[in-house]
């Protein structure tokens, strides 16, 4: 049996180097293209179809999963994070395809390389802290002193914050990366359980792996909504300073 880790192996499909750097195209590139354009494509279909008053399907979905993302943006970041909808939403809605599109055989979950999901965090984190020094100037650096704190505590309260949001894009990225990686490989052991098990014996590991796949699914979903929610709430906190 293959080992478990084996579906996260990565080897080119097509060879690229551009002055030295490595573009290879592996099954990750592939497969973050096809949620991209997933995601594209759904709204494209919705928009090309004519936004009527008795929405259909398709347009039905799509509002009710946007009101979703709308509400989340108001409830963490206030009025003010309207500006940054389109980006939550474009975040939520592209970590849910890829997350997904993971379950299918064949094709690669993305969310499960730690260093796409770093990427992701480093990105919301650096975000975050431009947010806050443009909108507060050098006041930001009181997001370091919570309210109410005596003064001689400041000293050592500052190193605590400082650490605390450097913590957060490391929390965010490896708990992404930690969800998708356990729910593959014991899909994966289950899965090489199935295939090496006498017949009589197979479709217990089989069994297991239709229900753990079925968990994954909400996995996804709920991993993806975090993900996003701790995304306002950074973004909420640097325009409040909470």
């Amino acid at each position: 049996m293959e080992s478990p880790l084996h579906h996260f192996e990565l080897h080119p499909i097509i060879h690229l180097s551009i002055g030295g750097l490595d573009l290879s195209i592996n099954k990750a590139v592939i497969a973050m293209w096809i949620g991209m354009a997933i995601v594209f494509g759904l709204f494209m279909l919705v928009v090309r179809g004519g936004l009527s008053m008795v929405p259909g399907k398709i347009q039905s979905i799509a509002e009710i999963s946007l009101e979703f993302i709308k509400g989340m943006v108001k409830e963490f970041i206030g009025d003010e994070g309207m500006k940054y909808f389109n980006f939550v939403g474009s975040l939520f809605f592209f970590m849910v395809c890829c997350n997904l599109i993971g379950l299918i055989p064949g094709s690669y979950t993305i969310t499960s390389q730690l260093v796409v999901t770093g990427a992701f965090a480093i990105c919301i984190f650096i975000m975050t802290l431009v947010i806050g020094f443009s909108k507060h100037g050098g006041h930001f650096f009181s997001i370091l002193v919570p309210p109410g704190v005596p003064k001689l505590m400041i000293p050592f309260m500052v190193p605590i914050e400082v650490i605390s949001m450097i913590a957060r894009p490391i929390s965010l990225s490896v708990r992404l990366f930690a969800n998708m990686t356990a729910g593959h490989t014991v899909l994966a052991v289950l899965f090489g359980l199935a295939m090496s098990a006498p017949v009589w014996l197979g479709w217990l590991p089989f069994g297991f792996t239709v229900i753990i796949n079925g968990l994954e699914m909400a996995i996804a979903l709920i991993q993806a909504y975090i993900f996003t929610t701790l995304t306002c709430v950074y973004i909420g906190d640097v325009i409040k300073l909470h």
